[in-house]
């Protein structure tokens, strides 16, 4: 159970101080209400006492919001399509939930950027919600922490999660292991449209959109880029142009993303999903091995006695990290 000293809100049902619980969180997520989305969220992203309850309940009844990566060097104007973009599924009477992957502050961890300072005409749109994370130092500009989000956000009923990445280039990849689709957004004048930046880009892309197209160059981009595209599994991706500034082909942005949607199988859509899933169960392992390795080998000094040993050259790090891996999981070492 989450415990949190929280001024009572419709949860509680009294005035003053009061304890939220982490049952409360859950069932207001799956009501959709806004509050508990964002404590939830917090929650979760923060690993407070309790929040695997919370998780394991949440997970079992996600599964249904379409989650499109938005990924693209700096500057490309990610931020300024996804507006766009809401606008459209806002049109269409689909929820939208966005999340925002920015760098992390190098004291407290958290994003550099605000959310709504990006985003502000959405904020008060009470079928949109906006997060903005931390990138948590993850170079893929996926943090475990927002696979999370957005099974809040898909759990609370959001049709579609829009994932926009921090921007780096290559590192971005990771966003294609928790999208259904990727639209990589570029723009002109960058000097290296297709070269090794963008060629990892260009195997995640499904849609590509050319952003700033009235800039001069844009024709030659846009020629590079179709000319690099490969067709996977039956779909060439396509190479958009638009002014998002003006939204000036985002109208031709959402018929791409339609005919994206309908040509998906319901196979195909499991194996994606199925190595989101993967993917994340790795992530769990992953962080529970560091707890474990921190909790066996920090607390007794083993990690300083095996350095001093390879340090006076009685060891090194390949034999040393076998014999603590034998002792953390209590098995025969290989080596």
């Amino acid at each position: 159970m989450v415990r949190m000293e929280l001024q009572k809100d419709k949860y509680g049902g009294q005035t003053g101080r009061g304890v939220l619980t982490g049952e409360d969180l859950a069932e207001g997520v799956l009501k959709g209400d806004r509050l508990a989305i964002s404590r939830t969220i917090t929650v979760l992203e923060d690993n407070l006492q309790g929040s695997g309850s919370i998780y394991r309940r949440l997970s079992r009844k996600g599964g249904n919001a379409f989650v499109v990566g938005i990924a693209g060097p700096p500057g490309a104007g990610k931020s300024t399509l996804i507006n766009c973009l809401i606008k459209e599924f806002r049109a269409r009477n689909s929820k939208v939930g966005v999340v925002a992957v920015d760098p992390s502050s190098i004291i407290t961890g958290g994003a550099l950027m605000g959310d709504r300072v990006r985003m502000l005409e959405h904020s008060l749109d009470a079928g949109v919600f906006i997060r903005s994370m931390a990138s948590r130092g993850n170079l893929g500009g996926v943090s475990t922490a927002t696979r999370k989000t957005i099974l809040v956000l898909d759990a609370a009923g959001y049709d579609v999660i829009l994932v926009e990445t921090v921007g780096v280039g290559q590192t971005e990849l990771d966003v294609a292991s928790l999208a259904d689709m990727t639209i990589v957004v570029l723009m002109p004048q960058t000097g290296d449209d297709v070269q090794a930046m963008k060629a990892g880009l260009l195997e995640i892309g499904d849609v590509f959109v050319m952003n700033k197209a009235e800039l001069e160059g844009a024709d030659r981009a846009v020629l590079q880029l179709v000319l690099s595209v490969k067709e996977r599994n039956g779909w060439k991706p396509p190479v958009l142009r638009m002014s998002a500034q003006r939204c000036a082909g985002v109208k031709e942005l959402m018929e791409a993303i339609g005919k994206f949607r309908e040509r998906i199988t319901p196979e195909q859509m499991l194996k994606v999903r199925r190595g989101r899933a993967r993917d994340e169960l790795v992530q769990s392992l992953r962080s529970k091995m560091e707890e474990l390795m921190e909790e066996r080998l920090t607390g007794d000094g083993t990690l300083e006695r095996f350095a001093d040993l390879i340090l006076a050259g009685r060891s090194d790090p390949e034999e040393a990290s076998s014999k603590l891996l034998s002792r953390i999981f209590k098995v025969k070492s290989e080596n």
